[in-house]
């Protein structure tokens, strides 16, 4: 069976933080300035995150788990360090002895 390709378009247009947020651009920042107010494009320039509503679908087009802004960070699945990785292997081997 094929892989799952990710949506290439989206990759160029978010990116995608360590605890899982969306940032993207805002739209309309870069053509035609001239007749926009300064604090209008001001707020241009401050990156936005996304709401977990417009993540869940870019879930689906990326084929993997992101955050969202009103999501906590539990949702977010961590890698365990090799320190508590090795931990975790201690103590199942000790509760598998007794």
């Amino acid at each position: 069976m094929p892989k799952n390709k990710s949506h290439k378009a989206i990759l160029k247009r978010i990116r995608v933080t360590k605890t899982g947020l969306v940032k993207h651009k805002r739209c309309g920042g870069k053509h035609l300035r001239s007749d926009k107010p300064g604090s209008r494009l001001r707020k241009f320039r401050i990156d936005k995150f996304m709401p977990s509503g417009e993540a869940k679908r870019l879930e689906k087009m990326l084929h993997r788990r992101l955050r969202g802004r009103d999501q906590p960070r539990t949702t977010s699945r961590r890698s365990p360090s090799p320190a508590e990785r090795a931990a975790i292997k201690a103590a199942r081997k000790a509760a598998a002895s007794l």
